[in-house]
C-alpha cells in the first residue's frame, strides 16, 4: 500500500472510531438495533474511513494543486473583469459539482430541482467573485461580512417562516468536499503573490463569503415560491439477514454514487485540461500525479458517499426516533452532544482546512487545538438542534444572536482568525452533517410530533454557527498571549516573539 494513504487511513480510523464506538455503545445500552442494522452502520464505517483517507490524499495530489494554479494564474491579469469572470464560472462549476446540493434540491419539493440547483450555484458563482476581489484589492474581511450578514439577517424577516431553517441549511450544504478543497486552494494561490504582511490572513475567507451566497439566493427564492413544506431522502433502509445480503445492499446503491460522483469530478477534471493547454503551468510529473488525485479523488467520495448514505443515515434515524420516543428523551441533548464532539473529526474537508490552518500559521494554530476548538463549537450546535426539537424553540432565537456575538468578536480578534473562524463554519457542516446529525434530528422530530420544517431541519445552520464564535474564541485566547509575550520580551529588551515566545505559543495552542 502507498504509505502516505496508509498515513491517511490511519488518520480516518482515528477520526472515526470515536462515533463508531459511541453508536454501537447506544445500541447496546439504550437505543437496541437489530443486529442487520448494526452489520451495515459497521461496514458502512469501514467504508467511510477508506474512502476518507482516498479523498483526503487525491484531495492534496489533485484539487488542491488546481486550485493554488488558477488562484496564482489569475491573479496577475492586470483587468480586473476577467477576474471577475473566471472566478464566478469557477464558482458555478464546482458547485454544480458538488453532490450535497442534489439532497438539498430534493428537499423542498414546492420548487423545481434545477430552479434550486442554479440558484444555488450562482450565489456561489456571485459570492466567490467577491471574494476572489476582496483578496486582490486588500478589502477588509471582517466589514464585509459584517455587511452581508446583516443583509441576510434583514432578509430572513421577509422569508416564510417555515423555509428559514432550509434557507439557512444551505449554506453549508453547499461548501461539501469537492467545493471545499478548491475554493481553500485557490485562496492561498491568490494571496501568494502578495508579500504585505496580511497575504495569509487574506488567503482564509474565500468559503466563508461563498457560503452567504447560497443563503440569500435560497432566502430570496423562498419569497418567490413561498415553500411551506419540506421532504427529507434518508438512507435507504434494507432488510438483511445474512452477510451476502450486506453486500448485496452496497452493491446496489453504489453504481448509483459511482455516478453521482462521476458527474461532480467530471467538470472539475475538464477544468484541469483546459487550464493546462491555456497556461502549460504543471510539467509531466505534476500532470502525472494530478490525475492520479482525481482517481483517489473519485474512488475516495465514491466509497464515502456509499457508506454514510447506506451505513450512517438509517441507523442516525433510528436512534433519535427512539431516543425522543422513550422515557429518558432528554438524553437527546447531552448524547446529540457528544455525537457532535466526535463526528465533526469525521467530515473530509476539516482535516484539509485544519491542515492549511497550520501551514499557513507556521504551526502557531496547530490542526490538533482546530480540532479540538471544532469538536467543542459542533458539540454544541447539536444540543441546541436537539433542544428545538424538544421544545420548538424558532431557529431566529439562536442564529440573529449568534451571528451578531461573531460579527462583534471579528472586530477584537487578529484578523487571520476572522477568515479561519468563518471558513470553518462552512467546512464543519458537509456530508457527515447532513448523512448523520440531520437524519438524527429528522427521527427525533417525527416521534415527538414536531413540525420538520421548523424544528428538525437547521440543524446544518447551527453546526454552520457555533465555530464561528469557538475559533474567534480561540483567536482571543492567542491575542492576550501574544501581548503578554511581547511585554514580556520588551521588558528584557528583545525583540518581540522571538523563537522561545513562538515556542510557548505552539505549546499553548497544541
Amino acid at each position: 500500500m502507498n504509505p502516505k494513504l496508509k498515513e491517511k487511513i490511519l488518520e480516518s480510523l482515528s477520526a472515526v472510531l470515536p462515533i463508531t464506538g459511541i453508536v454501537l455503545l447506544l445500541s447496546i445500552f439504550l437505543v437496541p438495533l437489530d443486529t442487520g442494522s448494526v452489520v451495515m452502520f459497521v461496514v458502512g464505517a469501514i467504508l467511510l474511513i477508506v474512502g476518507m483517507g482516498m479523498f483526503q490524499l487525491g484531495s492534496e495530489m489533485s484539487m488542491s494543486p488546481l486550485g493554488e494554479g488558477i488562484g496564482g494564474q489569475i491573479s496577475k491579469s492586470k483587468s480586473l473583469l476577467p477576474i471577475v469572470v473566471i472566478s464566478l464560472l469557477m464558482g458555478v462549476i464546482v458547485t454544480l459539482a458538488e453532490p450535497d446540493l442534489q439532497v438539498l434540491s430534493n428537499q423542498v419539493p414546492s420548487i423545481p430541482n434545477m430552479v434550486i440547483i442554479f440558484t444555488v450555484a450562482a450565489g456561489v458563482g456571485v459570492f466567490l467573485s467577491l471574494a476572489v476581489v476582496r483578496i486582490i484589492k486588500g478589502i477588509d474581511l471582517s466589514m464585509l461580512l459584517m455587511f452581508l450578514y446583516l443583509a441576510v439577517l434583514a432578509v430572513s424577516f421577509l422569508v416564510p417562516r417555515e423555509f428559514l431553517p432550509v434557507a439557512f441549511d444551505s449554506g453549508g450544504v453547499t461548501t461539501g468536499p469537492i467545493t471545499v478543497p478548491f475554493i481553500m486552494a485557490m485562496g492561498v494561490g491568490l494571496s501568494s503573490i502578495r508579500v504585505d504582511k496580511d497575504a495569509s490572513s487574506d488567503s482564509f475567507g474565500l468559503v466563508a463569503l461563498s457560503s452567504v451566497g447560497p443563503i440569500l439566493a435560497v432566502m430570496i427564492l423562498g419569497c418567490f415560491y413561498n415553500p411551506q413544506s419540506a421532504l427529507f431522502a434518508a438512507g435507504e433502509e434494507f432488510s438483511v439477514s445474512t452477510m451476502q445480503d450486506v453486500a448485496k445492499a452496497f452493491a446496489f446503491k453504489t453504481p448509483h454514487y459511482a455516478k453521482e460522483v462521476f458527474i461532480s469530478v467530471i467538470p472539475i477534471l475538464a477544468m484541469f485540461v483546459i487550464f493546462q493547454l491555456y497556461t502549460h503551468h504543471y510539467q509531466h510529473r505534476q500532470r502525472q500525479r494530478v490525475v492520479v488525485g482525481f482517481g483517489y479523488t473519485y474512488l475516495g467520495l465514491v466509497l464515502f458517499l456509499c457508506g454514510v448514505n447506506v451505513g450512517f443515515a438509517p441507523v442516525g434515524t433510528m436512534i433519535g426516533y427512539n431516543l425522543a420516543g422513550s422515557s429518558v428523551k432528554w438524553l437527546l441533548i447531552p448524547i446529540g452532544m457528544l455525537i457532535g464532539y466526535y463526528i465533526v473529526k469525521a467530515e473530509p474537508a476539516i482535516q484539509i482546512l485544519n491542515r492549511q490552518v497550520q501551514t499557513v500559521t507556521n504551526g502557531m494554530v496547530s490542526a490538533k487545538a482546530m480540532n479540538r476548538c471544532l469538536s467543542i463549537g459542533v458539540s454544541v450546535s447539536v444540543g441546541l438542534s436537539m433542544l428545538r426539537v424538544l421544545v420548538g424553540l424558532p431557529i431566529r432565537w439562536i442564529i440573529i444572536p449568534g451571528y451578531i456575538i461573531a460579527l462583534a468578536m471579528s472586530k477584537l480578534v487578529p484578523k487571520i482568525f476572522v477568515g479561519i473562524a468563518f471558513d470553518s463554519g462552512g467546512v464543519a457542516s458537509g456530508p457527515m452533517t447532513s448523512t448523520f446529525l440531520l437524519p438524527l434530528c429528522i427521527g427525533a422530530c417525527e416521534m415527538h410530533g414536531g413540525n420538520l420544517m421548523t424544528d428538525a431541519f437547521g440543524v446544518i445552520a447551527l453546526v454552520a454557527l457555533t465555530p464561528l464564535i469557538a475559533v474567534q474564541i480561540m483567536g482571543i485566547q492567542y491575542k492576550f498571549k501574544l501581548n503578554r509575550l511581547q511585554k514580556i520580551s520588551a521588558a528584557k529588551s528583545i525583540l518581540p516573539a522571538d523563537a522561545d515566545d513562538i515556542v510557548e505559543i505552539e505549546e499553548v495552542f497544541a
